[in-house]
């Protein structure tokens, strides 16, 4: 007897028509045919079941704060920086709560049940921390939420940045943040990247710092990071966010950088949506798109992911929880239209960022946790082609939010017609 039987399921891998088993909120059976019966039924119907999809880059004291005090007009990171400062004084636990609370709901319909979100702790009052902390308890049912002290104004450049990061910390926030490239002078930076590093290791945290969110070539923290990693035994536990500045790093360079944060296990976090839209904005021609180099970090075998980063916030006016769309961008972006490149950005917006989240029992494979999505597309190719829509989101067994098939109803010359995207439409295999 299982509590829930997805039935006719095609996986990420490639297997086709296959039935899954939940109860007590683990997956118990992937077979394909499940003969027992459940106490709910879903037919996938050869549509693509997925682990859930992970967002480990998201600033959540931010989202859905567009237009207050007012609009970002040149669209820049340094204004976007100024209207948060403008903001913060501002803010208000409760508002906070509640602006996050419907993030959440949002995040929920899309399948989005992990995220990281940086918590901003340059002002002492630290009411964004207190507010966070109340949300991730609130959401803990249905989304993980882990939280980064993040020093937005500068560890060392912000006046009390030093122990308002600590007491962050000590009320229960996760992970230690920075931002190196912030900081007054780059030997600042790299005095915070150590520093940020040893109180890491003293904790026993893991790290993720916004690290070289920049076009200048010679903004090189990711460097000072991994050295740090190593020097801290923090291999495989923190991530570098953004560099973007690699874009525009000698490669001569780059081949000696990149076995570097191989070495020191580095999870690189891309955020394509903002990377491509805050980065390049004093180039004319050729212009510089942003993103950092993300077929060859692959290729070394460092661990990717990408994060949505914003949604309607002073740094971008857009978004809408939906790592599809992230990923979406970064195909176009990264060049990387090959098959085996899209299961490579799929795999960006969920094992590989649950790996740099440190999750526990995510996956599909028996054992894993009941978490599951149902996309309206065959395959993984196809979900990434039409950001299908999310059928079914099931947590920890139990189905929580639920959507109709986008399906047109055409008439066309006495002709009536229906056509479902994400079935009616997608080329067998061999034809790609």
């Amino acid at each position: 007897m299982f509590d829930l039987i997805i039935r006719n399921a095609n996986l990420p891998d490639g297997r086709q028509g296959f039935d899954i088993g939940l109860a007590g909120g683990r997956i118990a059976a992937i077979e394909k045919s499940i003969a027992a019966t459940a106490g709910e039924e879903v037919d996938a119907s050869g549509r693509l079941v997925s682990p859930p999809f992970c967002d480990p880059h998201f600033h959540m004291d931010a989202t859905l704060s567009l237009g207050m005090p007012r609009m970002n007009v040149s669209g820049t990171l340094l204004e976007g920086i100024g209207l948060w400062g403008e903001l913060r004084p501002l803010l208000t636990k409760e508002a906070l709560v509640e602006r996050a609370l419907r993030y959440c709901d949002l995040a929920v319909s899309q399948g989005l049940l992990y995220i990281r979100s940086h918590v901003d702790t340059s002002d002492p009052r630290l009411v964004t921390a207190e507010a966070l902390l109340e949300v991730k308890e609130k959401v803990a049912p249905y989304i993980e939420l882990q939280l980064v002290a993040f020093p937005q104004d500068g560890y060392y450049r912000a006046p009390d940045g030093v122990t308002s990061l600590e007491r962050a910390l000590d009320m229960g926030v996760d992970i230690v943040g920075g931002i190196p490239h912030f900081e007054r002078t780059m030997e600042d930076g790299a005095r915070s990247v150590e520093s940020l590093c040893r109180v890491a290791a003293d904790r026993g945290l893991p790290v993720d710092m916004h690290c070289d969110e920049t076009d200048d070539p010679l903004s090189r923290h990711i460097e000072t990071l991994a050295a740090q990693t190593v020097r801290f035994g923090l291999q495989g536990r923190v991530a570098g966010s953004h560099l973007t500045s690699m874009h525009s790093m000698d490669n001569y360079y780059v081949s000696k950088l990149i076995p570097l944060m191989a070495e020191a296990e580095i999870n690189v976090i891309p955020n394509p949506l903002i990377n491509i839209m805050l980065q390049g904005r004093h180039d004319t021609y050729p212009k510089r798109r942003g993103m950092t180099r993300v077929r060859e970090l692959m290729a070394a075998g460092l661990n990717v992911s990408f994060g949505h980063d914003c949604v309607m916030d002073p740094w971008y006016s857009m978004g809408s929880g939906d790592m599809l769309e992230v990923a979406h961008m970064a195909i176009h972006v990264a060049q990387m239209a090959g098959v085996e490149d899209k299961h490579k950005i799929f795999d960006a917006i969920t094992v590989n960022s649950a790996k740099t989240m440190g999750l526990e029992g995510y996956g599909l494979e028996v054992g894993c946790k009941a978490d599951l999505i149902v996309l309206q597309a065959a395959d993984v190719i196809e979900a990434l082609r039409l950001k299908a829509n999310r059928l079914f989101v099931i947590k920890s067994g139990k189905i929580i939010s639920r959507t109709a098939p986008r399906i047109s109803e055409l008439f066309l010359g006495g002709r009536p017609a229906s056509i479902d995207i994400g079935r009616d439409y997608v080329p067998s295999a061999r034809g790609r």
